[in-house]
């Protein structure tokens, strides 16, 4: 952290002919006495306001995660130019890999610790502007049959990712992350919970690589498999939407198949989404009962309270509010945009806090847990989704 510079001031004089009862001179610091006694005001040392102090912290923020943001799109840019299909890797992780080179090989300067350590307020602030972009109504838009594969799918992986995570003995809010975003929407869910449950920088950067190993595979693998099983185009888009995390890697998966496809992969994909904010407000009352528990408090209703994340009510409220048509379309890609501004920021931080020394020791096993759960999740969900497609064809 920076220290701060202390205040100094010059204290008066004691004369040794009076008592030893002399007071701190009342005032304003900056106009106390000096050592004469004339009365007139001293000149005082102040530190810098605490604005000023995280201004640094913060361009490097803002110049760490912009970075990952230009090496997303140029990847991007490289394979439309070259009519390549390449992994969509997200500019979280990018973020969060410049973070670590910075962090792990010159440091953070002193100066900048301050405004670094800003990167939770940008975190709730990015996912208080979320909710923006998950419709509550975009449930009813799927057939009964789909959202009953989607409830299933939420259930599944969630009981897969934590039978895993528990095998391996990861740290349970490792766990709770993994579950998290393997259930309902990768990257952004890890995101929201990270801050919703008071996860470790290290759990949140093993998860977000662990969920998007399998995302970057699947616009490979995914269409090999759809044509091999003989899928329709709803059946594969459904399937894709189920099985595939991240939105921009559903999309494109489900496209590369067909057109009609990609659009089954989208609602499908957007109705998980939408359950975001019950599935990580769920976890977050866990997480404060459990330190509840912990705690030995009397008023557990109170404590709950206290410690619950407020900034998960703001995404729900944002979420109604865009749901409601409250926003209009302008508006709601703003305040997207801002979203992700807010995480580019976030994340690095989570980069340029996190020791690569923590992460070796919890070893391969997070990365093991991510891909064979996501594996085990998207067999599952292929099973669930051919037996519907053959008992309503």
């Amino acid at each position: 952290m920076v220290t701060q510079m202390s205040t100094v001031t010059t204290l008066p004089v004691v004369d040794a002919r009076r008592p030893s009862t002399l007071r701190e001179p009342q005032g304003r610091p900056e106009h106390r006495r000096g050592a004469t006694g004339s009365g007139r005001p001293q000149p005082v040392e102040r530190g810098a306001p605490p604005w000023v102090q995280i201004v640094p912290g913060t361009i490097l923020l803002a110049a760490v995660g912009f970075a990952g943001k230009i090496a997303e799109q140029s990847i991007g840019a490289y394979g439309r130019a070259h009519q390549l299909t390449l992994p969509n890797i997200e500019y979280v992780l990018w973020a969060i890999v410049f973070g670590l080179i910075v962090s792990n090989t010159v440091g953070v300067p002193a100066v900048c610790r301050k405004g670094v350590d800003t990167y939770e307020f940008w975190l709730k602030v990015g996912i208080v502007l979320l909710g923006v972009r998950f419709l509550l109504g975009d449930v009813v838009k799927l057939g009964t049959v789909s959202l009953v594969c989607v409830a299933l799918e939420l259930a599944v992986a969630i009981l897969v990712m934590t039978a895993l995570g528990r095998a391996f003995r990861l740290p349970p809010k490792l766990i709770s992350l993994l579950s998290i975003g393997s259930s309902i929407c990768g990257v952004s869910a890890i995101i929201a919970a990270k801050g919703a449950i008071e996860a470790d920088d290290e759990d949140a950067s093993y998860a977000i690589a662990a969920i998007l190993a399998l995302g970057a595979v699947s616009l490979f693998v995914f269409p090999v498999i759809g044509h091999a099983f003989g899928m329709s185009d709803q059946a594969y888009g459904l399937w894709v939407g189920l099985a595939v995390d991240n939105t921009a890697e559903a999309t494109a998966a489900g496209a590369l198949f067909s057109d009609t496809a990609g659009r089954f992969a989208v609602l499908a994909k957007t109705t998980r989404n939408a359950t975001i904010g019950f599935v990580v407000l769920g976890y977050a009352l866990h997480w404060a009962r459990a330190r509840a528990r912990d705690a030995g408090v009397g008023n557990k209703a109170a404590f709950l309270w206290e410690k619950f994340p407020k900034f998960v009510l703001g995404f729900v409220i944002v979420s109604a509010l865009a749901t409601a048509g409250l926003f209009t379309r302008g508006e709601v890609a703003d305040l997207a945009n801002l979203s992700r501004w807010a995480f580019l920021l976030t994340f690095a931080g989570v980069g340029l806090r996190t020791n690569v020394s923590e992460l070796a020791r919890q070893g391969w096993r997070p990365l093991i847990v991510g891909v064979v759960g996501e594996c085990v999740i998207a067999v599952i969900t292929l099973v669930m989704v051919l037996a519907a497609a053959r008992a309503f064809s």
